[in-house]
């Protein structure tokens, strides 16, 4: 029989009793720490953090990522809820930097976990200056205002561009039709096109015109063919749903 877990993920900043609370009120199972790349400076009482945890009967685990990248935030918290597809996800948007807070509620609207804020009983901190509030009072779920992620054959076309595209060489339609037979991406292997024109009326209307949509890709003719690259934006949508790769 298969177990439903509380799983919780909190950006370790400069909270403590905004993480235990919420943990000790939903009997949290697993929680996730997402710690930042560059813990040298990190405070004291980030191991008492984890204690306190540990006392609950929690399972302490942790990521690294920037707190200070969206996209970091965002791609590392997708990927954990995917992790998690039949356990219950919440995320606490209130532990971390602002950035982090914009990455984890983006997370949240791209999937099925639920964002929610903590409230403190006070700022700042009575006798650990560093800490931005102590205490926990409640914490309300924020609305959800759904995102739509790319889907696998856009991800997968974008991670193509990533690899394929260089200083010498841009990729055109025809060289990601041929990557998407030789990787059997959907919008080809499910349709049977019975010829080229309508390999590439699929991939424009699968692929292209979403990703330019977004503005995830770029589309330049050049003579009679069209080299297609990925844009910064789409970089960063790489970064954040790369993980779908691994789920198709």
């Amino acid at each position: 029989m298969n177990t439903i877990d509380e799983v919780h993920v909190a950006p370790l900043g400069y909270e403590d009793d905004r993480i235990v609370g919420p943990a000790e009120k939903y009997d949290v199972d697993v929680l996730y720490l997402l710690e930042h790349d560059d813990r040298t400076d990190a405070p004291e009482y980030h191991d008492e953090v984890r204690e306190r945890l540990a006392d609950l009967g929690v399972s302490v685990r942790s990521r690294s990522v920037d707190l200070f990248d969206i996209y970091d935030v965002l791609g590392v918290v997708t990927t954990l809820v995917a992790e998690h597809g039949g356990d219950i996800v919440r995320v606490n948007v209130s532990t971390g930097s602002k950035l982090s807070a914009v990455g984890t509620a983006m997370a949240c609207m791209c999937t099925d976990a639920t964002a929610y804020y903590v409230h403190p009983e006070g700022y700042p901190y009575a006798d650990r200056g560093e800490r931005q509030s102590y205490g926990y009072r409640d914490d309300e779920a924020l609305p959800s205002y759904p995102i739509e992620s790319p889907t696998a054959d856009q991800v997968a076309v974008m991670a193509f561009l990533d690899e394929a595209n260089t200083e010498a060489y841009t990729a055109k339609k025809k060289d990601i039709i041929e990557h998407a037979e030789e990787a059997d991406l959907s919008f080809v292997a499910e349709n049977a096109p019975a010829n080229d024109k309508a390999k590439f009326a699929l991939l424009n209307a699968n692929v292209i015109e979403p990703l330019l949509e977004d503005g995830y890709i770029a589309v330049e003719e050049v003579g009679r063919r069209k080299q297609v690259t990925l844009t910064d934006t789409g970089a960063n949508a790489l970064r954040a749903f790369r993980h779908v790769l691994t789920q198709s």
